[in-house]
């Protein structure tokens, strides 16, 4: 990913040069999106029908949460908004306000992209603010090894050198401490003026020699491994990723054109890798095409992302658990980040200090998100939910949780990943409610408010039934791109 964009956005006027081993494996158990990735997408001038044929994809309108809030519960995080756009205050107050005033209306009604989700339809999101098509967001779940693949044509098409090998030294000036060169266990000596390190958990650069810290958040999100094997697809594409808990963590599930996607991401402090394996095989929809494989992660995030002329993209950054789909995103922001950062050869270092305090402002955002999940249940008896339930919170998290009981406000910043409406659907999806409503929805007149919100939950329910089913709509879009080549 990040070649590709830099040489999409360099061109010429830089040699790229990527190191990389065909015998270090890669994951590859089917990875699901955010929004995001349309950005990114563009950025690097991928064709949309193209991508999806490519690597298996298939939509995504949002994710389910099965059994987080307490046993038989469940709810959705969709993507896009809530109702519609009407003046004066925001519209999950009207929608406050209404169900204070007596309408029976559940937020999830009012989310086209839910009942869509839930019927395993789809459709693009309208350019039109006054079609109700215009509340919709979407995303992607796609073969991430694919995917790879897709991105290393595209970059060495622009001039990307690939050199194959593993990482022997690294040569740094004795003055600046500045990297200056790396040597493959080939021999091969590859100098530069700026090094990305992508090498994922080892953080080769960034913190082998770098050495620039991680701050440890398992005390938050204490999940530190995942079993994760591929099922026979059953039955239509249903539109979304799931995400069930279970006893000592969560299983998700990716459904893609030819395969489902499956893990279990668990705390190995509360079950065994044996106990973790027989519980994702014995939860599959279909015939288990592969043997699990174990991963070993822990959350946080490294202290520093750039020094001197090393900049961690990824994995090497530091991790957070795929409950809300943020990989990718992550990626996708410190190259972003990098962009708008840019250096010369001389890398000022006020540069990575603005990376650094950017980057971590986007992952403490997150990481509150993902907090917000394990701590807001009820009825879990199991230990890692216990644990959860009692452990202390960050302020930033606490603050966030009072405003929304207190008001209703949800208060997010200008640069913020996830915005109101998605602390909205966790929020009251993991029983979190407001007890009140900003004041100046009180300057509506309360029936017409009513009305309005209903009209809405009534315009959402009859579009869905009008609208593809998600494969019809996959099969359009591919068919015309297989149809022209």
């Amino acid at each position: 990913m990040t070649a590709a964009a830099l040489s999409r956005v360099l061109g010429q006027s830089v040699q790229i040069a990527l190191l990389e081993s065909d015998a270090i494996g890669t994951v590859g158990v089917g990875e699901a999106t955010i929004p995001t990735i349309h950005w990114f997408n563009q950025l690097v001038g991928i064709d949309e029908a193209e991508f999806l044929a490519a690597t298996k994809a298939s939509f995504k309108l949002g994710i389910e949460f099965v059994d987080w809030t307490r046993p038989g519960h469940r709810y959705f995080h969709p993507f896009g908004i809530y109702g519609a756009e009407l003046p004066g205050v925001a519209f999950h107050h009207r929608w406050l306000k209404a169900r204070a005033d007596g309408l029976d209306v559940s937020l999830e009604s009012l989310s086209l992209a839910t009942q869509l989700a839930y019927a395993n339809g789809f459709v693009k999101p309208a350019t039109d603010p006054r079609s109700i098509l215009s509340s919709l967001g979407y995303a992607y779940h796609f073969d991430a090894s694919l995917y790879a693949q897709f991105l290393r044509t595209l970059s060495e098409r622009a001039g990307v050198r690939r050199v194959e090998g593993k990482l022997a030294a690294v040569e740094r000036h004795p003055e600046t401490g500045f990297v200056t060169a790396i040597t493959t266990e080939a021999g091969e000596t590859l100098d530069g003026d700026l090094f990305i390190d992508c090498s994922g958990f080892r953080a080769l650069l960034i913190e082998g020699e770098m050495q620039a810290g991680f701050d440890d958040w398992s005390h938050w999100l204490p999940c530190d491994s995942a079993v994760a094997a591929p099922c026979a697809r059953t039955g239509e594409t249903t539109p979304y990723t799931r995400s069930t808990a279970r006893a000592a963590g969560w299983q998700w599930r990716i459904p893609l054109q030819h395969r489902i996607g499956n893990g279990y991401v668990y705390s190995s402090a509360f079950i065994s890798d044996d106990e973790a394996a027989d519980t994702l095989t014995n939860n599959l929809d279909g015939e288990l095409l592969a043997e699990p494989r174990v991963l070993r992660f822990k959350a946080g995030r490294r202290k520093q992302c750039w020094v001197a002329n090393v900049v961690a993209i990824g994995l090497s950054s530091g991790f957070l658990e795929p409950l809300e789909s943020t990989s990718i995103h992550l990626i996708q922001s410190g190259i972003a980040k990098l962009l708008t950062l840019f250096p010369d050869r001389n890398c000022d270092p006020a540069l990575a200090g603005r990376f650094n305090r950017v980057f971590a402002d986007d992952m403490d955002n997150i990481k509150d998100f993902l907090i917000l999940h394990y701590h807001a249940t009820a009825d879990k008896p199991e230990p890692l939910w216990a644990y959860c339930r009692a452990m202390s919170l960050p302020d930033t998290l606490i603050e966030r949780e009072h405003h929304y009981r207190a008001t209703g406000r949800v208060m997010v910043e200008t640069d913020e990943l996830f915005r109101e409406a998605s602390w909205l659907a966790v929020l009251n999806g993991q029983g979190i409610t407001a007890w009140g409503y900003n004041p100046l929805a009180d300057a509506l007149d309360a029936a017409k408010n009513r009305m309005q919100v209903q009209q809405i939950a009534d315009v959402v329910a009859r579009a869905v039934p009008t609208l593809p089913k998600h494969d019809a709509a996959l099969a359009d879009i591919i068919g015309a791109v297989r149809t022209a080549a």
